[in-house]
């Protein structure tokens, strides 16, 4: 089979190589993917960057969208022909999507709607189900003000469209261009902050009549510690799932009087009972067609490179996707 992978961690140009691998054949309880797109995410390209090798060759990506084409015993045959998208294919496994095929325990391989595109669907497993989870926990945001910190990034896209389709009373986001302003205004936000021109704190207090926003949905939980209590209202809700740096430092003092709930998570990490609940409410969500998915460029496996640089430039404006179909989806 084609396939990327790196043997040794490094810039994207210097480690990565295209070539052929032996096709994988599934185990008990595992199905083989024949991927047709693979999702980059910046945590792919930081493993790539800086994560140990666990193996002596690592394929990236997580995510990724393809047919089921052969299981092992204890799996349905019914699944063989399934479209499907996948989750934590990289994830503490040697073995990712940036490749022909991938072999997955079964349940890693959630059914595809027709009405998605393989391309579409490898943007699932990190973005959406980030977005839908930062969305969703610790109670609803019906009737409530959200704030989605980088809304036009690949989560924030998403978070966006949930925070709308679970009827929030009002969407506000931070951007840094007006580029990024009408992609998010186009993707059902009301207000956009330019957090580069304009003052944060006094755009949320004119924006909330100086209440503040109920659930902050935070991308980078370290440079925005500082602001945080000044914008989130009485028992309001922060929900983090990013930070550019490892030590994240609040004042105590905001954060009690105003009974702030700081709320972490990893989407790797989500416990069993978390993932298929959130991954349930997905799907209903891509059968009613009524979620857009952002992508920002899609890239040929021979160019996994550029994927990788793409991502890492922080200049792309949603999802970069590494084609492998064979046929357009």
């Amino acid at each position: 089979m084609r396939a990327a992978w790196y043997e040794k961690n490094g810039a994207a140009r210097e480690v990565l190589k295209v070539g052929s691998l032996p096709e994988p054949l599934p185990g008990p309880g595992e199905v083989r993917v024949r991927i047709h797109a693979s999702g980059v995410n910046p945590s792919d390209v930081k493993a790539r960057a800086g994560r140990p090798v666990i193996a002596p060759q690592m394929i990236p990506h997580s995510d990724g969208a393809g047919i089921i084409d052969a299981v092992g015993a204890e799996v349905a045959g019914e699944r063989i022909g399934e479209r499907v998208w996948t989750w934590n294919a990289a994830w503490r496994r040697s073995n990712g999507t940036a490749a022909e095929y991938v072999v997955l325990p079964q349940d890693q391989a959630v059914h595809l709607p027709d009405n998605v595109s393989f391309e579409e669907g490898a943007c699932l497993g990190i973005p959406a189900l980030t977005a839908l989870r930062a969305v969703t926990m610790d109670g609803s945001v019906f009737g409530r003000t959200v704030l989605v910190a980088g809304g036009a990034g690949s989560v924030g896209a998403y978070a966006i469209q949930f925070a709308r389709l679970y009827r929030a009373a009002r969407i506000v986001t931070t951007v840094s261009s007006a580029q990024k302003a009408e992609i998010c205004l186009r993707l059902g936000a009301d207000d956009t902050i330019n957090y580069k021109t304009e003052d944060v704190v006094d755009r949320i207090k004119d924006i909330t009549n100086g209440r503040g926003v109920d659930r902050v949905i935070e991308v980078d939980a370290a440079t925005n510690a500082k602001m945080l209590p000044e914008i989130i209202a009485q028992d309001g809700l922060l929900v983090i799932y990013g930070s550019s740096k490892p030590d994240i430092s609040f004042e105590f003092l905001p954060m009690i009087l105003a009974g702030i709930a700081a709320r972490f998570f990893i989407v790797y990490e989500m416990s069993p009972e978390v993932r298929a609940e959130t991954v349930s409410a997905l799907h209903s969500q891509l059968r009613s067609g009524l979620l857009r998915h952002h992508i920002a460029e899609i890239y040929a496996l021979d160019d996994i490179a550029a994927a990788h640089e793409a991502v890492e430039s922080g200049k792309t404006v949603g999802n970069v996707v590494v084609s492998l179909s064979p046929t357009p989806s």
